[in-house]
């Protein structure tokens, strides 16, 4: 019994000790946030270092597919639906993998994001875009693997990769004028049924001005009424009769 109880001392004491220890990691992760025009990119990836190594062609075989970091995969995450490569790619989070070569490398694009390294039975089913784009040589090494968002503009911009010394740049589009001009045409034609019926409720509800939320909640239920759906929404006309009720208005 004190030798079981012995045993499970130095378990739990091995456990904690465990817990409590950090070391740094040898390819640590690394997050990057960029606003193209008006879209979200965010990527998620993890950086090793070159430690003295050959890289590419080496550590990194030419042609052959590579996770473009290390651990997990590369993850790169829209907010709107792009263009990368001429193709259409919706909102959301994608896998990056390539298949470096000595002037050129492959690029895809994986809607399966949770492989550690590159998935073991590959589907091309899963591939939303791929791009092959030009490997540039630089004058100086880049220790730590690199990924940027670069060459901005307001209706796109470039995924930069470097390390070593090479630089490869993957141009994607964002839909900024479509946003932007959909956003100036809401603006332009003043403010809309919903948003005269919430400042009419916030006001209720406040105790502010009565008479203006009276005025604002007749604007939201004239705006929501149409020859294709002429009824009055009953969530709209309960609003308005407790505006009327507080105002000591019975017969409103």
């Amino acid at each position: 019994m004190k030798k079981l109880i012995l045993i499970l001392s130095f378990v739990a004491f091995s456990t904690i000790l465990n817990a409590q220890l950090q070391t740094p990691a040898p390819s640590p992760e690394g997050k990057i946030y960029q606003k193209v025009g008006l879209t979200d990119v965010t990527v998620e990836y993890s950086r090793p270092s070159m430690n003295g190594r050959a890289v590419f062609g080496n550590l990194v075989p030419y042609d052959a597919m590579w996770r473009t970091g290390a651990n997990k995969n590369t993850m790169i995450t829209f907010s709107d639906d792009v263009k990368i490569g001429g193709k259409d790619v919706k909102a959301g989070s994608y896998a990056i993998f390539t298949k470096p070569g000595k002037e050129k490398w492959e690029v895809y694009f994986y809607a399966d994001t949770n492989n550690w390294g590159v998935p073991r039975n590959w589907d091309e089913s899963k591939v939303v875009a791929s791009v092959t784009a030009d490997a540039y040589p630089i004058p100086f090494d880049v220790q730590t693997f690199t990924i940027d968002i670069d060459n901005l503009t307001n209706n796109g911009a470039e995924i930069g990769m470097i390390w070593e010394k090479t630089y490869v740049g993957v141009p994607f589009q964002v839909p900024t004028d479509k946003k932007a001009t959909a956003s100036i045409e809401r603006a332009m034609a003043g403010p809309s049924g919903q948003d005269y019926f919430n400042a009419a409720v916030y006001y209720l509800q406040e105790g502010k001005d009565l008479n203006k939320a009276k005025e604002w909640i007749d604007k939201a239920i004239a705006m929501s009424v149409s020859a294709q759906n002429p009824d009055k929404p009953f969530w709209m006309l309960r609003q308005k009769s407790l505006i009327h009720a507080k105002m000591g208005d019975k017969a409103g």
